[in-house]
């Protein structure tokens, strides 16, 4: 290992993230495996959140040690970008108190995702600098070059401080500032629900109302119980934050297309907070709490705030 990782991992913890760039399974092997031995050493706790493919490479290359790192399907973790990072938040909060750090092979699954789900997952990636920010997290994020498009390998590049090799790990140089963080589907808007479907709820203050006709219209698509609840506490969650924050009423649409329930919410006002529901909230306190329940329930959740107002696009499985 490098003298640069070696003085990251000697230095006092806290969040390091880094995007593993390669382009054979020997530089995948070669990084992944000085990474968790080094962990090992340190009596640190590993996770490796993997592909099948990969998975079955490290365990090869840790022989005997792999049986003391914890691997998890990537596919089975990376379901939904909230879930995602408050499985990553329980994980690190449960073992941070018997480790030195958390180290962590993180591989989101890109394939099979569209531009829009593909835009949330990069902002995701993004978002772990500051929702881990003072952690005693190593995380190393896995791009496979030969089979990634190459935009996505380049907003790895600006969504991870720093790239690892097989033996260090330097600065990246177009690494960005969370908070200035688009994506080039942010300036686009959010395509028009399908033609003819769904209905149209207005809201205002009166919140025990609009629940009743987003309840009556899921009923009537359909839904089942549980689901229902689902939809009615995430609507009521982004409603209740427009009424507080965005000039106290505005517009629902929901609709159904093939499997999954579309839901916007639109209200005339500006959305001010820099990361809404990317931040655990405080379990103590009484606020905070909203979007990141909202990002908790819902497979997709998509912002554009401005003029003339905010618009929130939730997307949930029907099933």
């Amino acid at each position: 290992m490098s003298s640069t990782t070696a003085r990251s991992a000697d230095a006092a913890p806290e969040l390091i993230h880094q995007a593993l760039i390669y382009d054979t399974d020997q530089v995948f092997l070669s990084a992944t495996t000085a990474f968790c031995l080094d962990g090992l050493a340190r009596d640190d706790r590993v996770l490796a959140v993997i592909t099948e493919a990969n998975a079955e490479l490290l365990r090869a290359g840790l022989d005997d040690a792999a049986d003391r790192v914890e691997f998890v399907d990537a596919r089975r973790w990376y379901d939904a970008p909230g879930r995602t990072l408050a499985a990553y938040n329980s994980y690190v909060s449960t073992h941070s108190p018997g480790h030195r750090r958390i180290r962590i092979i993180g591989e989101p699954v890109w394939h099979g995702r569209d531009e829009r789900q593909e835009a949330e997952w990069t902002r995701y990636e993004a978002m772990l600098n500051v929702a881990f920010a003072g952690s005693t997290a190593w995380i190393v994020c896995p791009y496979d070059t030969r089979t990634l498009p190459g935009r996505v390998v380049a907003d790895a590049r600006r969504t991870h401080p720093d790239l690892l090799a097989d033996l260090g790990s330097r600065a990246s140089e177009e690494y960005g500032d969370p908070a200035a963080f688009t994506h080039a589907a942010d300036r686009r808007p959010l395509p028009p629900p399908p033609a003819g479907t769904g209905v149209t709820v207005r809201f205002d203050a009166d919140l025990s109302r609009t629940r009743r006709r987003v309840s009556a219209w899921a009923v009537t698509s359909g839904l089942s119980g549980e689901r229902i609840e689902r939809l009615l506490l995430a609507v009521n969650e982004v409603v209740t934050n427009a009424v507080e924050h965005g000039g106290g009423h505005g517009e629902i649409r929901l609709w159904t297309d093939g499997p999954a329930i579309g839901c916007d919410v639109t209200d005339p006002g500006h959305m001010e907070t820099p990361f809404p529901g990317y931040l655990p909230p405080d379990p103590t306190g009484l606020r905070g709490h909203g979007m990141w329940v909202v990002r908790q329930i819902c497979d997709l959740v998509e912002i554009r705030t401005g003029l003339p107002g905010t618009q929130v696009r939730l997307r949930l499985s029907r099933t």
